[in-house]
Parts: structure tokens; C-alpha cells; sequence
């Protein structure tokens, strides 16, 4: 049975789903010069990345770096996903905030600089038992 690897989704970490409704509701706030504006943004990057934005900016890149972050969004998105990250939201768009993490991410993704959010293993559940419970959920509608 083929099955899809589980994406880890960027608007799950902590503070980015809030960051999003922010981002929504007040245009601007996607904007990159939106992080001077509002320090939750650097703030919510510091506890999930270990950097900012802007330090993410500073970081030397090693040789070869095929600047990744300075791609079209989309050709991002589409490497996150080869990466293991989804980074759109439930309609699968790219987020508002993505302009905000996407270097930290791929800084992180790579081992250059800061880290990556620590995620328990999820235990993928086998075809039997997972027919078991339809088939209990089934006989209790009866």
C-alpha cells in the first residue's frame, strides 16, 4: 500500500496560525517591514527558529547555496514539500506569514543555522486495525 509521508506543516508550530490571522485581517502585517511594526513576529521565529528574520539575512551562506529563499514562492513551496514541510494553509496556499519564516526554515532544514522544532514520531496505524475500527463504528450505527 502506497502511502504519503505526513507533511509537518508550518502554520501547526506554535504562534504561526495566530501570526496568519493577524496577517489576514491587517494586510499589512505580511509585509516584511511589518517585523519592525510588530515584535510578535521576531518573537514567534526566536521560540520556533532560534533566530530572526533579519539574523536569518546576516547568515553567511556555505558554498553552493542555491539560494533557495530568493526563489518564486511557489518553486518554495514545491521544494518545502520535496523537504518534508507543507507551508501553505488549508486551501493550499502559500501562507501570508511565509515571507516571515521561509529563511529560518530553510536555514534550519539544512543544518546551516538555527534549529528545527522538536516533533514526537507519529505511529502510522496498520490497514487491520484501522479496518477494525470502521467496522466497530459501522455495528454501533446499527
Amino acid at each position: 500500500m502506497n502511502s504519503k509521508p505526513v507533511l509537518r506543516r508550518l502554520i501547526d508550530l506554535p504562534g504561526v496560525a495566530d501570526l496568519e490571522l493577524k496577517a489576514l485581517m491587517k494586510r499589512d502585517f505580511a509585509e516584511p517591514q511589518a517585523r519592525s511594526e510588530f515584535p510578535e513576529i521576531d518573537a514567534c521565529s526566536l521560540a520556533i527558529f532560534g533566530l530572526t528574520a533579519d539574523q536569518a539575512e546576516d547568515i553567511a551562506r556555505p558554498a553552493g547555496w542555491d539560494r533557495v529563499e530568493h526563489q518564486p514562492i511557489p518553486r518554495q513551496v514545491e521544494a518545502f514539500e520535496a523537504a518534508g514541510w507543507d507551508v501553505t494553509d488549508d486551501k493550499r496556499r502559500p501562507l501570508r506569514t511565509f515571507g516571515h519564516f521561509n529563511q529560518q526554515l530553510w536555514l534550519a532544514l539544512r543544518g546551516v543555522a538555527g534549529e528545527l522544532p522538536f516533533q514526537a514520531e507519529v505511529e502510522q496505524a496498520d490497514a487491520w486495525s484501522t479496518s477494525l475500527a470502521a467496522d466497530a463504528a459501522r455495528f454501533r450505527k446499527r
